[in-house]
């Protein structure tokens, strides 16, 4: 894994809004799964909630992430239509940790807003999970930076 702090040794620019830290506007109620799991038990997870993020834990440390992208990329696409096979429908039964991204960038709860929104900017990323003493304390989302940026 790779923190903001080892990643951005070079300073943001002056005029960078400082509005919050990642705290402040962090999701603190995560939902993990294990990296052994099967994809049924991911799509059951992202059948039933509006969040596109799943932290990804070895061992109770984090993993990895598998995105709601990850997961469908995944999947036969004839899944749930006239055209599936056993073989498609099979493709559920792949672990987890065979399509998650592993070792995710991360960042500290006290990190400003915008070492987050740089990282997610410069890697293309959708999440952050945030991470005091290696243990998840939160998750980050470009959605979370749009609405603490956007002023009413």
């Amino acid at each position: 894994m790779t923190t903001a702090t080892e990643l951005l040794t070079d300073t943001l620019p002056d005029n960078a809004a400082k509005h919050f830290c990642v705290a402040d506007i962090m999701t603190t109620r995560v939902v993990t799964i294990d990296m052994d799991d099967r994809l049924t038990l991911a799509k059951e997870i992202f059948d039933n909630v509006s969040f596109h993020h799943l932290l990804v834990l070895d061992n109770d440390k984090l993993s990895g992430i598998l995105s709601h992208r990850d997961f469908l990329r995944a999947l036969s696409p004839n899944i749930g239509t006239a055209a599936e096979l056993i073989r498609d429908t099979e493709t559920l039964q792949k672990r987890v940790h065979q399509v998650m991204t592993h070792n995710p960038f991360t960042i500290a709860s006290h990190c400003d807003i915008n070492i987050a929104t740089k990282l997610i900017l410069d890697h293309d990323i959708g999440c952050l999970p945030v991470l005091d003493n290696n243990s998840i304390v939160g998750i980050i989302t470009w959605k979370d930076l749009l609405r603490a940026y956007y002023v009413k």
